[in-house]
């Protein structure tokens, strides 16, 4: 236990963060393995000085560093009960970029697609890449040596590490790099710890005896992915102790040492040329998974680039999850294994003739029946398909799922066939279902048993699974880890794959490099039973919690939370698009990352003692900056909904503390709207006056920076009273009138009426109730339920396929499909899916109504716009933009582009608030503002959302128009 001095004295030391209250170390207490451990603090240092003090901290306080990145670790690395030192914040620079040569230099914190991203313009890249490549980090894939899909032709991160300078445990900096046998010989008269540590593998490497153990115990040397222990067999095929061998290089060491034996700080990478630019997969769809794993030998055969396997476990999952099932075009039947053969060649002919080539021997075989070739853009779709894989394994219901115990085994393909018939045959004896994926070329594949970790049997059993296949894995001579590290997960078998010669030497390593085991202790050596301190105690009962919304397809609402398993899919930046989640991606703070707002509330529903197990401020501190987006609905792997979870805390949160004034005013927004609707003129008097509406703001703790939105001189259902210009003959339609468009954006509705008049169609507006969107964002769901149940009974007997409910803004109409169902049971449920069905955005109408031949093209000018679109949250994860962009380029001669930003930062009411108009505003600039800027004065900015053209007005000063007023305006 360190004295609360100590780290006082610490901190003001320190130029980067350090933290040690509750909520922190929660979130830093697992990684994406099974494993959990609260550490002691937090440290997110800033330079290498802060590092040096962490370091001598250490060693005085005898407290262990855990180096920590993106935390994408599956074997517990950067799980510890010491200091987690986070580089993933500060030290992320490039430090130097040598095109000429190469070669680039950089921080440990450097993300491995933003490293390629920059050095693309100039025809190079890092070729070891991981299906985590949009966040994992290059000091993490240096401690795990990481592989990727490509392995077969770019081999691993130590193949490409030619440098490291690194800190000692004595807080001295070395820089280990290739050595010639003189300068091996210099660094061994050195008279430091430097010194020892070369003097020290110089001795155990030319012993003789040492020699024989290490070549006739590690894995067999034609396997790519071995990473078991420390490299000693790469060591010793190095000069001076082989002839004509590589030289000697540190780095082959500390590659796969999981930071156990210095800490990096900077990383000197070889870079390759680009592949070539033609490419394409070659899906082979197999009727046995056996096929798969002997198709692979004959694909080999063909020189591909790459052969991934996806079995039928995870194609099942993909069918449930929104963003990957745009990404199964390809797939045909119910196959056991699909292959996924990536060529790459010069030409398109090239590869056309080596797939049907390849094809051809399949069928000479009998394996695969059906072969599709996919191209351009459409392999990353099949590679996010794949590369979803770990996060989608999470979303299977209930406690037992796929594990990562025994997934990273590694044998020569040549004899994967036989190793997998055995290996089938050990889990049919231990009665196990197991999931197959992932690197089949090179020997490797992740192979998940089902278990439940809650339950005693199965924790015990995840021992046994993991000592059976070390066993079956040293039969093969393969490698117990061949990308994903020992860690905590595989260091216990080391002595048996590895001998116990060779492990007393690996032991030798460790206490000679770092003598206080100060670095990542029990990790690689001396490594704890591997089925101890796992995320969920043993024998633990899921607490069964009542909730509001509707948690029973996952179980219940812990259940929904315990989906995310810490794959870190929320920490990609702004860079490579999408929407979750914005305030990660403003901040770059894991405290803001949909995994932390998992993480928290996964924490204290568990082993709160609480009967309220959510009144506990440390949730709310976190929940705080998340933006309610739905961003996590459809881009995590594991469907993390945090917007939902936030919704269900804040209601039983406001039970315990009370609901906030302006809470309360946010959600009754309508209701003052609607009294203000009777003198708008009054109304919008007090919200212009500065001095008024500066004071309302101050008094309710809004942004002074912020301008209230204003009412209209009418509303839209005044305003339909009295301008009926229904068609006689047309086909009847419902309009929603949201409660943002019936008093604020009134202009919009009078557009949609005009429009869809003008195009024939009957306009009413039925009778209904607000849409409760502003309930649900403060979490008042009990008032939520009821506007959904009074709407569902309003609106059920008149909406239907034939009559449809047509929306203006995104987030009020599409609530009636994702919320309604949840805040409802029984019967009114039912009736919530069928009306949500037929709930449709403005544009889904029109493109419907388009595809069925009733509305034409010669309805719409010939003159020519360009329009920029900015699409709304909810829209963009729960139903797409592709009908928005659609129905603007129904003019022949309008032109389209969609902007690549993800959230705008307002966010409702978010953005008005406060304590988060910095945030907001920094989402903002991430990507919309600076595209809108540059965006010249004759285009048009297109935002369906009425938040995105607040926070486009404020951000930028351009005026952007919803979709449905640039689409009247189209109408001849």
């Amino acid at each position: 236990m360190i004295p609360v001095n100590k780290w006082n004295e610490l901190r003001s030391r320190l130029k980067g963060d350090l933290f040690t209250g509750d909520s922190m170390r929660l979130l830093y207490a697992t990684d994406a393995s099974a494993y959990r451990e609260l550490p002691a603090g937090v440290c997110r240092p800033k330079d290498e000085d802060d590092l040096r003090l962490l370091i001598d901290f250490a060693a005085k306080m005898k407290i262990p560093l855990i180096p920590r990145t993106a935390g994408t670790s599956l074997a517990g690395q950067v799980v510890g009960s010491g200091l987690v030192v986070d580089v993933s914040r500060y030290m992320t620079e490039v430090i130097e970029l040598n095109a000429e040569e190469r070669w680039v230099r950089v921080q440990p914190g450097v993300v491995l697609d933003e490293l390629n991203k920059m050095v693309e313009p100039y025809g190079l890249f890092f070729g070891p890449e991981t299906s985590t490549s949009n966040r994992c980090m290059i000091g993490g894939m240096v401690g795990n040596n990481s592989c990727g899909s490509h392995s077969l032709v770019y081999g691993s991160t130590r193949d490409h590490t030619l440098e490291i300078k690194a800190l000692l445990s004595d807080g001295s900096e070395a820089t280990f790099g290739p050595l010639s046998p003189e300068a091996f010989n210099q660094k061994c008269s050195l008279g430091n710890l430097e010194g020892k540590i070369y003097r020290s593998v110089r001795d155990m490497l030319a012993d003789p005896v040492n020699q024989q153990e290490i070549r006739s115990q590690y894995p067999d040397p034609q396997i790519e992915r071995r990473n078991t222990g420390y490299a000693l067999d790469l060591l010793l095929d190095s000069e001076p102790f082989t002839p004509d061998a590589p030289p000697f290089n540190f780095c082959r060491l500390l590659a796969g040492s999981e930071g156990t034996l210095a800490f990096s700080t900077e990383i000197k990478l070889n870079l390759v040329p680009l592949p070539p630019k033609e490419k394409a997969l070659i899906c082979i769809h197999c009727e046995k998974l056996e096929d798969a794993f002997k198709g692979n030998l004959i694909a080999l055969r063909h020189n591909p680039v790459a052969v991934e396997l996806i079995d039928n476990y995870i194609l099942e999952r993909t069918k449930d999850n929104i963003e990957q099932r745009k990404n199964r075009f390809f797939i045909k039947g119910e196959p056991a294994a699909i292959l996924v053969v990536e060529l790459a060649l010069e030409s398109r002919e090239a590869i056309d003739i080596l797939a049907a080539a390849l094809e051809a021997d399949m069928r000479k075989e009998g394996y695969g029946y059906h072969f599709p070739v996919v191209y351009g853009n459409d392999i990353n779709k099949v590679w996010a398909l794949r590369k979803a894989g770990l996060g989608l394994l999470s979303n299977v219901p209930g406690d037992a799922k796929p594990v990562a115990v025994i997934e990273d085994t590694a044998v020569n393909p040549a004899v994967l066939p036989d190793y997998m018939a055995d290996f089938r045959l050990m889990l049919e004896k231990l009665g196990l279902d197991c999931v197959f994926y992932a690197h089949i070329a090179t020997g490797e594949l992740h192979l998940r048993p089902v278990l439940n970790l809650k339950d005693p049997r199965d924790v015990e059993m995840f021992h046994t699974v993991a000592l059976e296949t070390a066993k079956l894995v040293k039969k093969y001579r393969g490698s117990l880890s061949g990308e994903h590290g020992d860690g905590r997960l595989r260091g216990e078998f080391i002595p048996l794959m590895l001998g116990e010669h060779n492990y007393r030497l690996l032991k030798t390593i460790k206490q000679t490099w770092d003598p206080n085991d100060i670095f990542n202790p029990g990790k690689i050596t001396d490594t704890p039973r591997m089925n101890t301190s796992l995320r969920y105690e043993s024998g633990q009962v899921t607490r069964e919690i009542d909730t509001i919304l509707d948690f029973s397809a996952n179980q219940g609402i812990l259940r929904a939370v315990e989906q995310c398993n810490g794959s870190g899919d929320c920490r990609k930046s702004e860079i490579f698009a999408g929407t979750m989640c914005p305030s990660y991606q403003a901040t770059r703070d894991e405290n803001a990352t949909t995994r932390a707002r998992a993480n928290i509330l996964r924490e204290f529903l568990t082993r709160s003692n609480k009967e309220n197990p959510f009144d506990h401020r440390e949730i709310y501190e976190i929940m705080d900056l998340c933006l309610s987006c739905k961003g996590c609905k459809s881009e995590c792997p594991s469907n993390v909904d945090i917007a939902k979870y936030k919704a269900e805390f804040l209601q039983h949160y406001y039970d315990a503390n009370g609901i906030p004034l302006r809470t309360r005013m946010i959600a009754y927004i309508t209701s003052f709207n609607k009294l203000g609707s009777l003198v708008p003129g009054v109304y919008n008097f007090f919200l212009k006056n500065p001095a008024l509406s500066g004071m309302l703001k101050k008094a309710l703790g809004f942004a002074p920076q912020r301008s209230i939105p204003l009412l209209y001189k009418t509303t839209l259902r005044a305003w339909q009273r009295k301008n009926r210009n229904n068609p006689a003959d047309g086909r009847l339609v419902y309009l929603f009138a949201d409660e943002f468009t019936n008093y604020n954006d009134v202009e919009v509705g009078i557009s949609a009426i005009r429009a869809l008049n003008r195009l024939g169609y009957r306009v009413e507006i039925p009778e209904h109730a607000e849409s409760g969107r502003t309930f649900l964002s403060k979490g008042l769901l009990r008032k939520a339920r009821k506007l959904a149940e009074k709407n569902i009974a309003l609106l059920s007997p008149v909406i239907s396929a034939e009559t449809p409910l047509i929306g203006i803004e995104p987030s009020a109409i599409l609530t009636f499909r994702d919320e309604y169902p949840d805040l409802t049971t029984g019967v009114t449920k039912e009736k919530a899916k069928a009306l949500g069905a037929n709930c449709l955005l403005f544009e889904d109408f029109i493109m419907q109504e388009f595809n069925a031949g009733r509305i034409s093209k010669t309805a719409f000018t010939t003159s020519a716009e360009k329009i920029r679109l900015h699409g709304h949250c909810h829209q963009k994860s729960l139903a797409g933009t592709a009908s928005t962009k659609l129905m603007l380029t129904l003019p022949e001669n309008y032109r389209v582009e969609e902007i690549k930003s993800g959230c705008c930062g307002m966010a409702g009411s978010f953005g008005y608030e406060a304590e988060h108009y910095e945030v907001s505003m920094k989402v903002g600039e991430l990507v919309l503002f600076p595209e809108v800027r540059k965006t010249d004065a004759k285009t048009i900015i297109a935002a369906p959302g009425t938040s995105c053209r607040h926070q486009i007005s404020d951000g930028t000063g351009r005026k952007a128009l919803h979709p449905v007023e640039i689409f009247y305006e189209s109408i001849l």
